[in-house]
Formats: C-alpha cells, sequence, structure tokens
C-alpha cells in the first residue's frame, strides 16, 4: 500500500461509439483524491460525472489515460482484476437502495461476503458488526418493506461497509429520500468519513454537497473547477 494519493486521474477520456456516431464523454479528465477526502460530484446531465464515476469503480475502462488507484495502474488491469479490486476496496451505495425485497436487512448485507464465498457464521457475523454500525441490528431480521426509506439506505451502507472498502462510491444516495431522511443520511456519511472512510459522491443538491470536503464540478466532459476544504456541515436542527 502506497502513501500517496487513493486516486489519481491523468488525462482521462472516454468515448462511445465509433464513426459519425461517436461521442466523447469524457475529454482528459485529471483529478487527485487523497486518502480520507469527502467528495461530492456535481455538474449536469450529461457533464461526465457519472461516467467518471463508472470508471473510478472499476464498472467501465477509459478509452485512454491513466488511472492509478493506490498506485496501480487500474486500466491495464484484466477484466478478472478489476473485479477483485472492486470487492476487495470498493463499497457502493445507489439511489434506489438495491436491497431484495424477500430478504432480511442481515441477509441483505452479507451478500457480498457470499459472492466472495466466505462460510454462513462468518457472513452473519460481519453483517450484525455492519448493521450495529449504521445503528440498525435490531431491525436485522426485518424486510425492506418492513423499514424506512432512511433504514433502506442505512442497510444499503452497511452492505457497502461489510466489506471494510477503502473507498465508498455513493450514487445520489439521498435522491429518493424526503429532506429529514436526507440529511440524517448525510451526517451518518460524514461521521463515515470522520473515521477515516474516503467518499466520492454524485449529487445534483448543493445542501447535500456540503457536507463534503472536496467539491468538484464537471462540465462537457472535464473537470470545471474544484473546491478543497470546504465542509460546512449545518446541525440537523437549523433546516
Amino acid at each position: 500500500m502506497t502513501s500517496g494519493p487513493i486516486i489519481e486521474l491523468e488525462g482521462i477520456t472516454k468515448t462511445f461509439g465509433s464513426g459519425e456516431a461517436a461521442f466523447q464523454a469524457l475529454k482528459g479528465v485529471d483529478l487527485t483524491i487523497e486518502r480520507g477526502d469527502f467528495v461530492a460530484v456535481m455538474g449536469a446531465s450529461g457533464s461526465g460525472k457519472s461516467t467518471t464515476m463508472n470508471i473510478l469503480g472499476c464498472l467501465d475502462v477509459p478509452t485512454s489515460g491513466v488511472y492509478r488507484f493506490l498506485g496501480t495502474e487500474v486500466q491495464s488491469m484484466t477484466r478478472d482484476q478489476r473485479s477483485l479490486l472492486r470487492r476487495r476496496y470498493l463499497g457502493f451505495v445507489f439511489q434506489g437502495f438495491n436491497l431484495l425485497a424477500r430478504t432480511t436487512a442481515a441477509e441483505n448485507v452479507e451478500l457480498p461476503l457470499l459472492y466472495r464465498g466466505q462460510k454462513k457464521e462468518e457472513r452473519r457475523e460481519a453483517a450484525l458488526r455492519a448493521l450495529d454500525r449504521v445503528g440498525l441490528v435490531r431491525w436485522a431480521e426485518h424486510t425492506p418493506a418492513e423499514l424506512s426509506g432512511g433504514q433502506q439506505q442505512r442497510v444499503a451502507i452497511a452492505r457497502a461497509l461489510v466489506t471494510d472498502p477503502e473507498v465508498l462510491l455513493a450514487d445520489e444516495p439521498t435522491g429518493n429520500l424526503d429532506s429529514e431522511r436526507s440529511l440524517e443520511i448525510m451526517e451518518f456519511l460524514a461521521e463515515l468519513n470522520d473515521s477515516g472512510i474516503t467518499i466520492l459522491m454524485v449529487t445534483h443538491e448543493p445542501d447535500m454537497a456540503q457536507f463534503a470536503k472536496t467539491i468538484v464540478h464537471f462540465k462537457d466532459g472535464l473537470v470545471d473547477g474544484l473546491e478543497r476544504g470546504h465542509r460546512q456541515r449545518t446541525p440537523v436542527e437549523t433546516y
């Protein structure tokens, strides 16, 4: 493990299609993310932020440029190597929660460990620890339908945390929540970040971006602006 930045992007481009139908989604993105940062990625639809997050999450590869994760060049890895990096180092939280409806909270949280082939007892213990971390261990046997939207998103966060990731990638994590639940989730993400987890979050909401330490603005396939040392967390009761 290196002591440098956790993520480095140099000249990242991404082109979809070919010939006259080609569309260049990314046009040379340069971005450095330090360990322990909380980064909010903002920009209009089509600005390139989602394509960049897919590359960072090893869900896609760039057309050109260099992507380093802990000093290792990711764009040269095989599909299996990228999959291993994704399972070992990255956690994902989505706008739609993506929980299995007929499965308990604990079983939902266990899923990443099931894919790793861990034993049932180990999975269960790790899932309960993760649920305890998000304050939901008492709801371990409840299905998603028996939980509020905020609780469902906490289960989703527990599922992302159960593998002890280096980086948490959150795609519009408050997009399906009301204002009160959104603030609850953002306060929790900020606490996770304070505990040492690096967080990258896509959001359209300026109020949610205020919880980040760094805000990156995308426009037309490029980084259009970057604000560091940002976090201005406002107590929930003042909203």
